[in-house]
Formats: structure tokens, sequence, C-alpha cells
């Protein structure tokens, strides 16, 4: 016999999707405010909604240029943190 949710289960997992949903949405404006101090834009970054209750950002596709220069601000960030934390 399959289990039935209760009422209350359903709410807390729809609570869960919720968060999960938000969550995706503040990381999706966290990166593009971060790309955007280093003068970059992903065009297909978006919030793609709760997966399994966790937040999923699709980050899509971009140029191989675009590409370069995200990884060179990423290796270059990555750097400075290193720095950082040997001091």
């Amino acid at each position: 016999m399959p289990y039935d949710t209760s009422y209350a289960e359903r709410i807390q997992y729809k609570q869960l999707q919720d968060a999960a949903y938000q969550a995706g949405l503040d990381a999706v404006t966290n990166l593009e405010a971060a790309l955007a101090l280093a003068g970059l834009a992903l065009p297909s970054l978006a919030n793609d909604g709760p997966l399994g209750a966790r937040g999923f950002v699709r980050l899509g596709g971009c140029s191989v240029a675009l590409a370069n220069q995200l990884a060179e601000v990423i290796a270059a960030g990555a750097h400075v943190l290193q720095e950082h934390r040997r001091t």
C-alpha cells in the first residue's frame, strides 16, 4: 500500500521548495552582480527552479571569448583569496 503524505508533510515540502526557489533567485542576483563588477554578463543565466528541494541555477551558454574572460576573472579572484589566506 503506497504511503500518502500528510497535509503537514505537503506544507513542509512546499516550504522547502519555496525556499529553494528563493535561494536560486538570490544566487542568480549575486552572480549577476559579481559578473557586472568584472564587466561580464552570462546571457542565459537564470533560476532553474528547485531540484529536489534545492535551488538550481542555469548558467547557460556563452561565447568562447566570454568563457575565457570569466576564467581569467575567476583565476584572478582565486589567486587573491589564496594570498589572503596566507597572511
